[in-house]
């Protein structure tokens, strides 16, 4: 039998990767590509790569809302998936490409869900009116596709209760993974006296977006003990309120202390993985997060990991195994102080998160190996195709 014929869309690839969403596309891509039944085409936004097919933004549309934008870089994609068995597309930016070429070409449209636009009106202060744009696209995909894939179970439950008019047979959970070869404990110190980092820490790693809970982790920060440090590394803000708060909550932290380092440019892959290696916890305090991989990151190398009890987290970091929960609270207040007092309590006992961090990696080799992730997504292009 012939190899089906993938066409894979993304917004984001290399060197353009600055989110969770474009970190899951590369990994799947190179395990999809390791399979024989599959012939791989990765159509993305942009400049032209030797690994991929990329496709500019129609000159015309390249100062337009970024919706619109993204809507007409679709239509060219669609057009140019005439010869694929399936595609599969991946955020809401692509969805549209999918959607179209599945009327135009007749091939099924798989579209992964990596988050929900009806779970992020936040999302409205970056894209304004086309926020409503980025709904209606998204809303139109999921309705329509031949199945989606919610990347937790969490996820699967938020698109059932978004989408009522969704098929639940449709909607197949295959979990994020993680290359644990790549994320692995990287002891080199080099990184942190780069960047002047010493003594104990925590660590945050993430776009600069409302959805990832920051401000949260830097309020409560004020009431950890001083002679903990707190590294953040976190840039792109989303739209200039959320960045304008950031950066004040950080000055605020900085005039009281000297151990507070903030990194605004994305690190390097080998500093990253040094600076998640050499931290004593790693801090998620998203209150919106469908899997969260850079959890699996950290885990990966060795990290342990508090994290908010939203989406998928619970699914990835197990309490009280490889870290520890915290019930997010729509009372801000509230929650901030039981994100101090879990990272008080923590903190404070270095031999329980080095236990927790051992406990982690062995979670993420074992249940996220990317491997399992391509063979569960190849049965599913299998089924739709009805091989």
């Amino acid at each position: 039998m012939e190899p089906i014929r993938v066409g894979l869309v993304t917004k984001e690839w290399p060197p353009h990767v600055y989110g969770g969403a474009g970190v899951h596309v590369v990994q799947l891509a190179q395990a999809l590509e390791k399979l024989p039944q599959i012939s791989l085409a990765v159509h993305c936004f942009g400049e032209e790569r030797p690994d991929a097919i990329g496709h500019a933004t129609p000159l015309e549309f390249r100062n337009s809302n970024p919706a619109i934008a993204a809507v007409a870089t679709d239509l060219a994609i669609a057009d140019a998936l005439a010869t694929a068995d399936v595609v599969h597309t991946h955020t809401w930016y692509a969805n549209m490409a999918g959607h179209v070429a599945s009327l135009i070409h007749g091939i099924p449209h798989i579209m992964s869900g990596h988050s929900l636009e009806p779970l992020r009106p936040w999302k409205a202060d970056q894209l304004g009116g086309g926020y409503q744009l980025s709904s209606w696209v998204e809303k139109t995909a999921i309705e329509s596709a031949a199945a989606i894939i919610s990347v937790s179970d969490g996820m699967r439950a938020d698109i059932l209760s978004a989408y009522p008019n969704v098929e639940p047979s449709r909607v197949r959970t295959i979990r994020n993974g993680v290359d644990t070869e790549k994320f692995s404990p990287n002891y080199d110190k080099s990184t942190l006296a780069k960047y002047g980092i010493s003594g104990s820490y925590a660590l945050f790693v993430g776009r600069i977006t409302r959805q990832k809970g920051l401000a949260h982790l830097l309020r409560a920060w004020k009431d950890v003990p001083s002679q903990y440090g707190l590294v953040i590394a976190a840039g792109s803000p989303d739209e200039p309120g959320i960045g304008a708060e950031i950066a004040e909550l950080i000055r605020e932290l900085i005039s009281t202390r000297s151990n507070v380092w903030w990194i605004q440019e994305m690190l390097p892959h080998d500093e990253l993985t040094a600076v998640l290696t050499s931290a004593d916890l790693f801090v998620c305090p998203s209150i919106y997060e469908p899997l969260g991989i850079v959890n699996l990151e950290a885990m990966g190398c060795a990290t342990a990991v508090l994290g908010s009890a939203v989406g998928g987290i619970p699914e990835v970091v197990d309490d009280g195994v490889t870290g520890r929960l915290v019930d997010y609270s729509a009372d801000h207040a509230q929650f901030e102080k039981a994100l101090a007092h879990a990272i008080n309590d923590l903190i404070s006992q270095p031999e329980l998160l080095a236990v927790y961090g051992v406990a982690g990696r062995a979670r993420a080799q074992s249940e996220f190996g990317w491997d399992a992730v391509a063979a569960k997504t190849l049965a599913l292009y299998e089924e739709v195709l009805g091989r």
